[in-house]
């Protein structure tokens, strides 16, 4: 069985039974892509960027599931947190939290403080809490604090917002460090509500793809990583058409409808994807799926 259109740390993989090998797609799948490693090496510039009292900042924007959370974990595991020389605690080079979606304050400092390992993850008062996450971000010397699902800073008042948006001003003052903003469209929205915000943190878009040449590139990244033991053609025009349109173009329901055409694939023993596959794959589209919950809501 000759498995070259795969990558060779996926060969082994397409030998495996059905059963495991439907298994071992359920794990997830880094496909690399121009614009993710942009995003990659920007983030490393983040990384290596001297102290200084004006520290830049990155605003990774995109729709709904279209990679920026797995772009920022694939940073994050780059820089895994190590032991510090006299073993007396953990460094974390890279920290990664979310905005709660009834965000307040307090709870934003007890998700950094819970994030860096604290036994007490909740103190009576926000100024106890905000000094404990100062105190344990300087211990564990964090170069880069990501904020994923920063557009929730939406869901307070204006207040409430204004008072966020201080805090981030205040953390990349007092601390020195690059602050990573990750959320939809409306997190450039919050962000830019504030004049000085605005000016440190620089957006960087993930569109929704294109039937281009950067689409077929993606495609062919699709085909190596698919452990299916006859190649695919998913760059049939036909068949690339089709993909884009039932995934709408976003690179997560793109992966999750290649996923389930694989495991159809694998299941009728055809090992490889085509159109009548894709027509058979029971996958629906985000529209599709907000049409049957409005249809069951009324």
């Amino acid at each position: 069985m000759t498995l070259n259109h795969l990558l060779s740390s996926v060969q082994p993989i397409a030998t495996l039974s059905s059963e495991e090998r439907i298994e071992k797609l359920r794990n997830d799948y880094w496909i690399g892509y121009s614009h993710a490693e942009q995003a990659l090496l920007r983030l490393e510039d983040l990384l290596s960027y001297p102290k200084r009292v004006r520290m830049p900042n990155m605003l990774i924007i995109g729709p709904t599931n279209n990679g920026k959370t797995m772009i920022v974990e694939k940073f994050r595991r780059r820089h895994l947190p190590y032991e510090s020389e006299d073993r007396s605690h953990e460094i974390v080079p890279v920290l990664m939290v979310q905005i709660p979606s009834d965000p307040t304050i307090k709870r934003f400092y007890s998700a950094i403080i819970a994030a860096l390992g604290s036994p007490i993850k909740v103190y009576p008062s926000t100024i106890q809490s905000e000094q404990m996450a100062l105190k344990l971000l300087r211990i564990t010397q964090v170069r880069v604090l990501i904020i994923d699902e920063i557009h929730n800073i939406l869901a307070g008042n204006t207040s409430k917002q204004q008072e966020f948006l201080n805090i981030l001003r205040f953390l990349g003052n007092e601390l020195q460090l690059p602050i990573v903003g990750v959320g939809i469209k409306d997190a450039y929205l919050a962000i830019r509500s504030d004049d000085q915000l605005e000016n440190r943190f620089e957006p960087f878009v993930l569109p929704l793809w294109k039937n281009d040449h950067e689409f077929m590139r993606l495609l062919v990244s699709f085909q190596h990583v698919l452990p299916l033991q006859k190649p695919s053609d998913l760059l049939d025009p036909d068949i690339r058409a089709m993909i884009l349109t039932r995934s709408e173009g976003i690179i997560g329901e793109i992966a999750s409808l290649l996923i389930k055409a694989t495991c159809v694939a694998i299941h009728s023993g055809q090992e490889c994807i085509d159109y009548k596959t894709l027509e058979q794959t029971d996958y629906r589209s985000p529209t599709e799926r907000r049409r049957l919950y409005e249809s069951i809501l009324h």
